[in-house]
């Protein structure tokens, strides 16, 4: 029902006609107020997850066939791919033939999850009101997903209610049922925000972890934050500034499997009041499992990202941005462009999340490096730990594929494996590209942010409160990990989720089969040593027979 009248609005506002012109200027269309990303609203138009006359590929549209999506117009210049190729050899095949200046290519679709929005509104006395400049339009929350753990209560109303809020959502029956709540004065800029040394470590991403966890439980409940780490000048203003920022989101307080963190690529621009909820965030989770959240991934509006009262990480836990402003936006064109081609990949399947190496940070680091920015590598946790513990990861747990994955996980490079990781290793050589402009050993997008970076901002965001525990800082090790989980597993905070099954008509005839994986040769090898060690068993037990 709700998605029916959702459709319906992006046609004509669904609000009563009476009262009503102040109602109606108070609730926007979604590209009614600006850009979405680099993206003007002019290149964009709102749709269902299934539209029959986009350029948007049949197996995205698919998985938000029952969304709200923002599709290319047509003519506008929309992301493609290369079939027959893996991902990554085609991103780095596409970036290297990309002429300068070219403009950037729009992503298959942006998840804009309602077609409305009210902004500068306040939580009336009421709590059932927005007050807005334009007069007041009732509201509610939409309903809670039943697997989602916790929710939006009294102390989200009293967190919201203290400033003033842009809210996502869609009308029914003259009531604006609210899907996301975004705080307005979570911004950066238009000037840049006061400057900060980086705390004295003995490395620049040691420097950048101790930002990260210098508040309690990583700053969760901390106000939140942005300060300036690195400026090229004293500009007064940031207004219309491209970025790319690297956004890494915490441990939660209820979910063992989460305390590594999540990792998100966003671009945009910054905006004339500082806004930054209309950037892009890029999220990549498993297609193949029905997130508790209700998460899909798509590039998504910031204020979504964070702000969606089932899906926002901001519900979840604290999160932390490295923003590298830029005096061009050609780099942020760049990275956005690249994630539409991933993202086509990964919705036809030539790209599938595997969570110890091709997970939200794997995927968005290798964007990145395919794209030219050779973000160093951290090595993996343990090669040793990964060989030696694989029989008896199998012998303990009666499973080879426990094994498997144990191993992969031990033998994955950290900054594709752990978020913070990886944030910390491209801050680290973001730095060194502030340092230093003729960016030697990087590629084509190292080049580019080397010239264009003007900045390097740090930005911290609280939990929002809700019933939900709160979050701390993400693990930054596997061996940090060990310490954080029970040591009884049945203690451990798992949530089971359904599997989603990738339909078979839609998978695309030239497909390639998957990258082989470390764990691929530790099976060999070690089903190898079984082998001979069973034969050599019998050998010995035919001898003693015969003896």
């Amino acid at each position: 029902m709700l998605f029916a009248i959702a459709v319906a609005a992006l046609a004509c506002a669904s609000l009563p006609a009476a009262a009503d012109g102040e109602r109606s200027a108070a609730i926007e269309s979604a590209l009614g107020a600006g850009d979405l990303g680099l993206y003007p609203p002019s290149a964009l138009r709102l749709s269902p997850g299934t539209c029959g006359d986009c350029p948007t590929i049949r197996q995205a549209q698919w998985y938000f066939r029952d969304e709200i999506v923002a599709v290319p117009r047509l003519g506008e210049p929309a992301a493609t791919f290369t079939p027959g190729v893996h991902t990554f050899d085609d991103v780095r095949a596409w970036a290297a033939r990309q002429a300068a200046g070219a403009p950037p290519d729009l992503p298959p679709l942006i998840w804009v999850a309602a077609p409305q929005v009210v902004r500068n509104a306040r939580i009336g006395a009421d709590r059932r009101t927005l007050v807005t400049p334009h007069g007041d339009v009732p509201f509610r929350p939409v309903p809670k997903i039943a697997m989602n753990r916790a929710y939006f209560d009294k102390s989200s109303v009293a967190f919201f209610a203290s400033r003033a809020v842009t809210v996502r959502g869609t009308t029914v029956d003259g009531t604006l049922v609210a899907r996301t709540f975004w705080p307005e004065d979570f911004r950066l800029g238009p000037t840049p925000p006061r400057a900060r040394a980086l705390p004295e470590a003995t490395s620049v991403p040691l420097a950048l972890r101790a930002l990260m966890r210098e508040a309690p439980r990583g700053g969760a409940q901390a106000p939140y934050e942005a300060v300036t780490l690195w400026v090229r000048s004293t500009e007064a203003s940031w207004a219309g500034r491209s970025v790319i920022a690297l956004m890494v989101n915490g441990a939660q307080g209820d979910d063992d499997e989460a305390l590594g963190g999540h990792f998100a690529l966003v671009t945009g621009r910054i905006a004339v009041d500082g806004d930054i909820g209309h950037w892009l965030a890029n999220n990549f989770y498993s297609l193949d499992v029905e997130s508790e959240k209700g998460i899909i991934a798509a590039a998504v509006p910031l204020d979504n990202y964070l702000g969606d009262l089932n899906s926002g990480q901001g519900w979840y836990r604290p999160s932390y941005m490295v923003v590298a402003v830029l005096r061009d936006p050609r780099a942020a064109a760049l990275v956005q462009s690249a994630l539409g081609r991933v993202y086509n990949q990964f919705y036809r399947h030539q790209l599938e999340y595997y969570h110890p190496n091709q997970n939200c940070a794997s995927i968005s680091i290798d964007t990145l490096r395919a794209a030219g920015w050779h973000v160093p590598v951290r090595g993996p946790s343990s090669r040793f730990l990964a060989w030696v513990g694989f029989p008896l990861v199998a012998a303990k747990e009666r499973s080879f594929g426990k094994a498997r994955l144990a191993f992969d996980y031990l033998r994955s490079d950290q900054t594709r494996l752990l978020p913070s990781a990886g944030l910390e290793e491209a801050f680290g050589s973001l730095v060194e590209l502030a340092r230093d402009a003729s960016a030697p050993g990087q590629g084509r997008l190292g080049r580019m942010l080397a010239e264009d970076l003007e900045a390097i901002a740090f930005v911290r965001f609280p939990q929002f409160p809700s019933s939900r525990a709160f979050g701390d800082a993400p693990v930054v090790s596997a061996f940090e990990y060990k310490d954080r989980i029970p040591n009884d597993p049945a203690l451990a905070q798992i949530v089971p989720v359904p599997p989603r099954p990738f339909p078979e008509e839609l998978r695309d005839p030239d497909l390639l089969p998957r990258d082989t994986r470390p764990s691929d040769y530790a099976a060999v090898a070690w089903g190898a040593v079984a082998a001979a060690g069973v034969l050599l068993a019998t050998l010995w037990f035919l001898r003693r027979r015969r003896s």
